[in-house]
Parts: C-alpha cells; structure tokens; sequence
C-alpha cells in the first residue's frame, strides 16, 4: 500500500516540520506552516523511469577543469520584443527558465501570447486556467498568428513533459505554475509542495533537452509571488510585471538574472490590440503642462542601460488639520522627509507647519538618488510658488550637509536632455571631471550646494 506522509510546510520559507509550529524557526514568521500530504507510492527508481522517457536521453556528468570549459557558445533565442530583449539581457537562453510575476488582469497572458505568435518559431503554450476557445479568442484580438504555435490545456505535469518531448518546441510557455500538478505529489494544485516539485520538474526538463521555459506566477496581496522562495531560487530569471490598471502603460523589471543585468526595464503601453513597446519613454512620461506652474521639475535619471527624463511634481500647502502630512507616489517617503530636513537645516527653507505630497507623473517608482535635485527644485518651487523654468533639468543627488553629490552615467543623461530639447541641465560641480562640455549641445550649469540651486533657479 502506498506509504502517506504528512509534513507541514513554512510558506514564507520553504522550511518544514513533522508538526504545526507557530513561529517559524527558520524565518522567524509566525503562523506560516500549512499542513501538505504527500504520497510516497512511487519510488526514487520509478520516478527517474519516468523522467527518462520524458527527457530521451540520459547522460552522465563527470568533472571537468574550468579551464577545458568552452565559454561564449550560448545560443539565444531573440524575440521579436526589444524591451523584453532588453529585460532579459539579449534574448532567452537555451534552456533556460524564466519566471514571470504580476497583478491579476496586469497583461501577463497577453504579453507570452504575444511572444508566442509573433516569435516565428515553433512554441508550445500550456494553459491550465483558460480553455482553447479563450485563447484563441485573445489572438484574434492581437491580430497575430503563427502556424506552429500549439496550445495545450493540461496541468499534469508529466503529460505536459510527454507533449514537449513529442513536439520538441523551441520555446515553452506555462500558465501558470499555481495551475500544474504533480502526480508524486498528493496534493492540491498551488500548494507549497506543489509549486516546489513542479518548478523542479520543468528545470530538470529545461537543463536536460536545452528547450527554454517561461513561467507565469501568481503574485500575494503584498506583492511578493506567491509560493516559497525557493521557486525564485530554482529559476534563472525572475521579471515582474508593474503598473496600475487604470494607466495604459506596464512595466517590466528584472528582480533576478543568471544571463544578464537586474537594472534593466521595458516599458509597455497598454492598447486594445495588446501590448506596444515603447521605444522613447521620457516623452510617454513627461506630462502636458503649462509653463507658468509651480512645484514641477524634469529629472534626468537612468535605469539600467536606458536614459529617461521624469517630470517631478510636488505640492506644498498649509496644514489645517494638525499634523502635516507627507505623501510620496512612486518615490520613498523616507528619502521624502530626509530632502526635507536638509532643506531646512541646510537651505532655511520652511516646511514643518506644510503638508506635502510628492509625485512622479505617470506613476512610475524611481529608486535612482540621481533624481534628488528635481525633488527638492520642485519642492522650493511650490513652497515659494515660483515656476522653474520649462526647458531645464536636472541630475544630482543631495546629501545630508546639503551638498550636492556626483551621480553615475552623467554622459547618457546629459545626451539625453540635449536630444528633447532642453537648453540646460544642472548637475554636481564633482561629475565635470573628465567631462567635456563644449561638445554637447545643451548648456550645463554645476552647483555644489542647495543654495546655489536657489540662486540659480529662482532668481
């Protein structure tokens, strides 16, 4: 008879035991250990059998010295999709495997279909949360198709390994991995156990037949993807999926990369044919305004290899119901009241008895401390009710003492503000070191301190 186990099972970690525990020991969480059954019926032998029909071949690893190791022969599969491209270092690698994280309803199906149909290759797409009708559905409303693309409606994960090994595709897409289930595991499909021994089925597939594999995952109300952390440890790659519904444009984020850099982010816009890649985004994330108002700066900032202008907007008024308050949207709010208090420490700019509420047009979160110095020219801008002028920007982070600090890649930014027509930009009197200024076309003015700013600007 078959032999069943039960164990309990740390979501947060991954960490188990024979009984429930309130506090984890592994991660300090509490209240986290869920009970998984977990059916012991087939053998270690049984289950190799099985992965050897899947995979058709077994090979045998031996030792190899590093330096007999050949290097650089990776092959990439490059898609039809610069930004994705982009995000994962230059295309999907040879077998590689790709998890894909996002909100409900953020696009993640629409943009692997996408993939899918317009990739020009032969791809196998699995779904276990929609029937064919739907998606095919979906890809009349694309306006794509491709004759050698398959789709399989199928949450066994054996059956699926059978299929990818009759089809032998060139890429694999899986909706999602919450949806599979494994036969030597007896329990219900999202299940801690379940995601973990899926997960490592489809990458010993992946490692074993050189076939690539994407992975969509379901996100918690925190966030995070759902699932322990190992099943962000098992994959080569990790991208999740931003933006808010009722914008029309989505973001796309490196968390982990094996092949390549985690700065880098595609930017998508959201249209009833699908999704479009934006090429230019400081022009999507620059918004309409009227030159006369105060409390808006363009900030020059970078992420990963890609150069943006950002319109900073703030908004500084008297409070009238007790305590200020202080509100940021895409920007950190402890970074939000450090810039303040140098403002008033360093600068004698007042705004203790203010509320203040801090925005990045478009609603996109910026991390670069580049981005400081149209921060706090925004911020003086409302408090004094004075605009700064339209056609400059600004690159610079602010330090404690009030100085103004260099910041990375100031080549890119500047070059960047000089092709949409700024006139000049402002930066750290430290990043002109190396730095030839007669042979861009823009004007740039160096500050060392908030003060300067202020004379410069405002005056």
């Amino acid at each position: 008879m078959a032999k069943i186990k039960k164990i309990f099972i740390c979501s947060a970690c991954a960490a188990t035991s024979h009984k429930w525990i309130g506090k984890c020991p592994s991660c300090e969480e509490w209240n986290t250990y869920q009970e998984e059954i977990i059916n012991k019926a087939e053998t270690r032998a049984e289950k190799k059998e099985v992965w050897k029909a899947d995979s058709g071949r077994q090979t045998v690893n031996k030792p190899v010295v590093i330096h007999n190791i050949k290097a650089g022969n990776t092959h990439r599969l490059i898609a039809p999709d610069k930004e994705l491209n982009r995000v994962l270092g230059g295309g999907i690698v040879s077998g590689s495997i790709v998890l894909l994280g996002g909100q409900p309803g953020i696009g993640k199906s629409t943009l692997l279909l996408q993939l899918a149909l317009s990739i020009g290759v032969k791809v196998l797409y699995v779904t276990g949360e929609e029937s064919g009708e739907q998606i095919k559905m979906r890809a009349d409303r694309l306006g794509k198709t491709n004759e050698e693309c398959f789709i399989l409606t199928e949450t066994n994960t054996s059956k699926i390994l059978k299929q990818a090994n009759t089809i032998q595709p060139q890429l694999l897409i899986v909706d999602s991995i919450q949806t599979l289930s494994s036969p030597f595991i007896d329990s219900t499909a999202g299940s801690i156990s379940q995601v973990r021994e899926c997960a490592g089925e489809l990458q010993r597939f992946a490692k074993e037949s050189g076939i690539p594999i994407i992975l969509i995952g379901h996100i918690t109300k925190d966030g995070a993807i759902a699932g322990p952390k190992l099943l962000e440890h098992i994959v080569d790659a990790v991208l999740q999926f931003e933006g808010d519904q009722h914008y029309t444009y989505r973001i796309l984020r490196t968390i982990k990369n094996r092949f390549g850099s985690t700065d880098e982010m595609g930017i998508y816009e959201m249209l009833g044919t699908g999704l479009r890649e934006v090429a230019n985004p400081s022009e999507l994330l620059l918004a309409q305004k009227d030159e006369d108002l105060s409390g808006s700066a363009v900030a020059a900032t970078v992420e990963g290899m890609r150069p943006m202008l950002i319109e900073t907007q703030a908004l500084v008024s008297s409070a009238v119901y007790g305590n200020p308050q202080r509100t940021a949207t895409g920007f950190n709010l402890r970074r939000l009241s450090m810039l303040l208090a140098v403002l008033e420490k360093r600068g004698g700019f007042l705004f203790g008895q203010n509320d203040v509420f801090l925005n990045m047009a478009g609603g996109i979160k910026v991390t670069d401390p580049a981005i400081d110095l149209a921060v706090v020219s925004a911020l003086i801008s409302s408090l004094e009710d004075m605009p700064v002028p339209h056609d400059i920007c600004f690159a610079g982070e602010v330090g404690l003492s009030g100085e103004i600090r260099s910041v990375n890649r100031i080549d890119q930014r500047i070059q960047e503000a000089a092709r949409l027509g700024f006139k000049s930009i402002f930066i750290s009197k430290y990043n002109t070191k190396g730095l030839d200024m007669d042979r861009y076309n823009i004007k740039i003015c160096t500050i060392g301190k908030i003060s300067e700013l202020y004379d410069a600007v405002f005056e």
